[in-house]
């Protein structure tokens, strides 16, 4: 009876962690498979808690004369409208292309003030946009998901001659801020699949174009900055899609452990994000 017993208790042991393998390998197969679903689940995280980019930028293109007045910008990826607002307040006209309904719904509300916004349900590699119709095409933040050689193509489709292209990115200071350099181990611990995207390599050269004598595309760097308490850390962390939500099996020591990093770096209640918001930009030769 005791065997039988023991037996009963080893199986059920190994079903359950059987079963917290299958999920685990589920939820980071998902995500790897379809990332224009990422965020469905993040949206109102995605809205209050990331940063939005340097309104320095705004000048600097003008200086650059890649952007004017009237310049017509196809902001792909544009999710809740983070990025197509820089340039809406400045009067241009923006196609938010974004394939993922749940973000685009919430970019149509976030932008809703704006006339010269138009959301299109489309991707970087299917836009639906018309041929040669828009002067500069941004990427704030999505450029690592797209299909490349597919992306260039329609890129290529859309721009009109001698259009531009323009990425951005906000990339956390890991180098100087101590407590990013403690956050960065926090996610490669918990992030479910953070290994696979930081490692996805991104030829710009390739992309843009051109030998590999003169480089096609120039990169300017602006600071930027976001202060949290810790409810602002913990709603920043969720808002990325590595992260593990509450049906995880590793979120309850994840948040333990957020909780941990914060009491360790808080400075009157509050940690801050500090980025470098790096701006890629080229013509596609």
């Amino acid at each position: 009876m005791e065997l039988i017993l023991d037996l009963l208790n080893r199986t059920c042991f190994f079903i359950t962690i059987c079963g917290f393998l299958f999920k685990d390998i589920m939820f980071d197969n998902n995500l790897k498979q379809d990332p224009k679903k990422r965020f469905s689940s993040r949206v109102e995280r995605y809205i209050k808690f990331r940063p939005s980019y340097p309104k320095e930028i705004i000048p600097f293109l003008k200086e650059k004369h890649i952007l004017s007045n009237n310049s017509v910008i196809a902001d792909i990826g544009s999710g809740t409208g983070i990025l197509s607002e820089l340039f809406l307040k400045e009067g241009n006209k923006v196609y938010g292309v974004e394939p993922n309904r749940d973000m685009r719904k919430a970019g149509e509300v976030q932008l809703s003030k704006y006339s010269n916004f138009i959301s299109i349900k489309g991707s970087a590699e299917y836009s639906s946009l018309d041929p040669k119709s828009v002067d500069i095409i941004t990427v704030g933040q999505a450029f690592h998901w797209f299909d490349l050689e597919k992306t260039r193509m329609e890129f290529s489709r859309i721009l009109k001659p001698n259009g531009w292209v323009v990425l951005i990115w906000n990339r956390r200071d890991n180098q100087k801020n101590e407590f990013l350099k403690d956050y960065e181990k926090f996610i490669k611990k918990y992030g479910t699949d953070y290994k696979y995207v930081k490692k996805r390599m991104l030829d710009y050269q390739k992309f843009f174009g051109g030998d590999h004598v003169e480089i096609s595309y120039r990169v300017q760097k602006f600071y930027n900055s976001q202060i949290f308490d810790y409810e602002g850390l913990e709603g920043r962390a969720l808002s990325t899609s590595y992260i593990p939500l509450d049906d995880h099996p590793s979120f309850n020591s994840m948040i333990m452990d957020l909780k941990k990093l914060f009491k360790k770096h808080q400075q009157n209640g509050l940690v801050k994000f500090e980025y470098n918001t790096a701006v890629i930009y080229g013509r596609l030769l």
